[in-house]
């Protein structure tokens, strides 16, 4: 069966507390993945991985913040070796007209999305090398990595980033045994922007996506188990766009 190889293998899934992040070692836990859950919120993690262990996943939670390489270090000190997946998640947005953004909620959102993804990346693929068994590093970009939206600008910048970061370790990395892509969601429903979908001014965002409704957090699980599978073994320095057809509708 599809994805079958995944069972026994180690993921570590960070921002993972909530939202797609949760999402996401949740859909691992059910293909048999022992999921570490990693975030800076401990209380929400602990809910987490309870969750996912009331439906028979293996899930435990680790603190960590990837805006700080010692905090990331001290966190995988004694695991780095032991994944076989990544699944570099943790993100924030910003919202600011780019005149008004100051510097730092600027450094905020790049520390967070790209300094962030490469630390993590770095510690994980350093692991998997000294335990030589290669592995799957998924970084989780945006469709805003590829075009932009008003008052976005950090965050558009930092998901560009990932996506050329992404390329650039898959091509270090591939003599490893390590591939590097990159998911690229549109607008997915989370509890965070429910209302504002539920608003006028989403409900307009919502019409301009071909597809004319927002994608389904499930989804997004094919893309992430093949990226993270032998399923995709030949599939290295590439990004899945997963939008509705966002990025080829009309400007």
């Amino acid at each position: 069966m599809l994805f079958d190889d995944l069972k026994g293998k180690t993921a570590l899934v960070t921002g993972a507390s909530s939202g797609l992040g949760l999402h996401f070692a949740t859909r691992l836990a059910d293909y048999g993945v022992s999921v570490v859950l990693a975030a800076r919120r401990e209380q929400a993690l602990g809910e987490a991985c309870a969750a996912i262990r009331a439906t028979g996943g293996s899930a435990r939670a680790i603190q960590m913040d990837v805006t700080n390489a010692a905090s990331v270090a001290s966190a995988l000190a004694e695991t780095a070796t032991n994944f076989d997946i990544l699944i570099n998640n943790a993100g924030i947005s910003g919202t600011a007209r780019a005149l008004d953004l100051d510097e730092t909620e600027w450094d905020g959102v790049l520390d967070t999305n790209l300094k962030g993804t490469f630390v993590v990346a770095q510690a994980v693929a350093r692991g998997m090398k000294k335990a030589g068994k290669g592995g799957s590093i998924v970084n989780i970009a945006s469709i805003l990595g590829h075009r932009v939206a008003g008052n976005l600008s950090a965050y558009a910048a930092s998901k560009a980033g990932v996506i050329q970061l992404t390329k650039a370790l898959a091509l270090e990395w591939a003599r490893e045994g390590i591939r590097v892509n990159a998911l690229c969601p549109g607008y997915f429903e989370t509890d965070i922007n429910r209302a504002f979908f539920a608003s006028e001014a989403g409900q307009q965002l919502v019409r301009r996506i071909p597809q004319r409704r927002l994608g389904k957090l499930q989804e997004l699980d094919a893309p992430l188990l093949l990226l993270a599978s032998t399923a995709g073994s030949y599939i290295t320095g590439t990004t899945i766009d997963v939008d509705g057809g966002h990025l080829v509708s009309s400007l």
